[in-house]
């Protein structure tokens, strides 16, 4: 190539590297300040991957062995297997239409905002007739996919489902109903719900090294959920997602940490002499056993769960091209060598003995199965971990509230924009605290929220807007793939969500306010 030719390419290559910054600068000055000071693209894809592990590998994990009590050996690590095929895919799914869209020079960074864009943009410039006859075609391809299941519960409902959003997409002629009405409120449902879920979760955790220290103690569940929440509202004020990077790699160490502990403590526990008999039948008559499924199948696809992919994949500097591949291959790294050497361990130390927390079988009446200050030790990488959990879910609530209250013309850091930021924050960890003191048993409720929640946002939403995005045939895999993914996963949210309303009603006779439930 001669000298000319290469002075050309390097000509255009600056002029094509100038319009590409010349259109972030533009798109930037358009933001909110919701999206320009909370979800910061500064990030590496190894941010990614802190970021990913601490939302997805959480001491929720914990609860996998009570998840197999309900499932046995073979379904148990076949639904764990497949939750981690399917997740793994679905984040894929969801980091390629970003990346598609980045290209195009419409970069989302929220998933409110990716779900309006791309499941609204189709409807423009087309006239009402047009798009219901448009809309009538996907109406018989989803008879279709759902005939098999046309006599269940979630067939029934998901053609329910399909007639309403006809119906919804139709009449909003392209607004901006489906970022504001559907995913938003679910996103906000369900990364909330969480926030309150790691608070109750850290209060717990306290109080179970205070009674391992101390049997007889006297202290009350939610004095602890109240320290617990003052720690997080301290975390709570660092800026930005991408402020938590640093934090989130000592999580990733701690998830680590805690997970071969309780592994280690598990087999420890299993072969000691005041260890329970393993019994791994399914317990309880064909109904409980039905239901009980159900319900371990929604605890394991929840414990996959993530909810926030655009936002994570926000973090990441332009070009984000791969990034987000990368950060999962790491996350995914950990994920499979934590949930599965956890819920292995604790089924067959405990069997169908196992608790809702493993550490809970740890505590045999006065004695310990394993020494007192590994469980301690155990107990406390937990705790450190919930709380940067909390505060990667509480990201999209910091967002809205940024957007709310704060000025993006003005500095991030000048007293019109700290001064809300600071008082909306705490206020968000007080009302949080609050709930998880008062509500002790919100654990059956945020059952509810995840198998209304996680399965649509990480199962189902996922391979609608890949298929929509791309439009692959109907005669390729993929597309098949994706929509039996999709209806399958909607019928599980189904069945899920009525197994969790069922436990919250068998549970309501114990349900008291402020109770001190260990």
């Amino acid at each position: 190539m001669g000298s000319g030719e290469m002075m050309e390419n390097d000509r255009i290559n600056h002029g094509a590297d100038m319009n590409a910054r010349n259109s972030l600068e533009t798109g930037i000055q358009k933001l909110d300040a919701g999206a320009l000071f909370v979800l910061k693209s500064k990030g590496s894809w190894l941010h990614c991957g802190y970021h990913l592990t601490t939302s997805i590998v959480a001491p929720a994990l914990l609860s996998l062995p009570f998840a197999f009590a309900s499932l046995g050996w073979a379904p148990g690590v076949l639904c764990l297997t497949i939750g981690a095929a399917v997740t793994f895919y679905s984040y894929n799914l969801l980091s390629l239409v970003l990346e598609h869209q980045a290209q195009l020079g419409r970069r989302q960074l929220r998933f409110r905002d990716m779900a309006n864009d791309i499941l609204v943009s189709s409807c423009k410039g087309r006239s009402a007739v047009h798009l219901r006859r448009r809309l009538q075609h996907h109406d018989e391809l989803g008879r279709a996919l759902i005939n098999p299941m046309w006599i269940t519960i979630g067939g029934l409902l998901l053609w329910s489902l399909m007639e309403v959003l006809k119906s919804s997409i139709c009449d909003l002629h392209g607004g901006p109903g489906w970022g504001r009405y559907c995913v938003g409120p679910i996103q906000f449902l369900v990364c909330y719900g969480a926030v309150v879920g790691c608070t109750l979760l850290g209060g717990q955790t306290m109080k179970s090294i205070y009674l391992i220290s101390r049997p007889n103690g006297m202290a009350k569940l939610y004095e602890f959920v109240v320290v617990f929440g003052a720690f997080m509202l301290t975390l709570a004020q660092i800026p930005s997602f991408h402020s938590l990077r640093h934090i989130n790699l000592v999580s990733l160490m701690l998830c680590l940490a805690y997970s071969a502990a309780t592994t280690a403590g598990s087999i420890y526990a299993g072969h000691s002499a005041h260890a329970p008999s393993k019994d791994y039948s399914v317990s309880g008559d064909r109904q409980d056993r039905v239901l009980g499924a159900f319900s371990a199948i929604a605890i394991i696809a929840t414990t996959y769960g993530n909810g926030i992919i655009p936002e994570i994949q926000a973090t990441a500097a332009a070009p984000v091209k791969g990034k987000m591949f990368k950060g999962l291959c790491l996350c995914y790294t950990v994920v499979v060598t934590t949930f599965f050497s956890v819920a292995v361990s604790g089924y067959w130390a405990f069997g169908n003995q196992a608790d809702s927390i493993i550490l809970s079988n740890f505590i045999v009446g006065d004695t310990t199965l394993v020494p007192k200050w590994f469980l301690v030790m155990t107990n406390v990488f937990a705790l450190l971990q919930l709380a940067a959990v909390g505060v990667v879910y509480l990201q999209p609530t910091n967002e809205v509230l940024e957007g709310l209250s704060s000025d993006p013309k003005m500095d991030q850091y000048s007293a019109r924009n700290v001064v809300p930021r600071l008082i909306f924050r705490s206020l968000s960890i007080v009302i949080a605290t609050t709930i998880a003191a008062m509500l002790p048993f919100f654990g059956d409720l945020n059952a509810l929220i995840g198998a209304f929640g996680f399965l649509p946002l990480d199962f189902v939403m996922p391979a609608v807007l890949y298929n929509v995005t791309f439009k692959p045939s109907k005669r390729d895999l993929v597309f098949w793939l994706n929509a039996t993914i999709s209806t399958v996963f909607s019928g599980l949210a189904v069945l899920g969500s009525i197994s969790a309303v069922r436990q919250i009603a068998l549970d309501a006779k114990n349900y008291k306010l402020f109770a001190n439930v260990s």
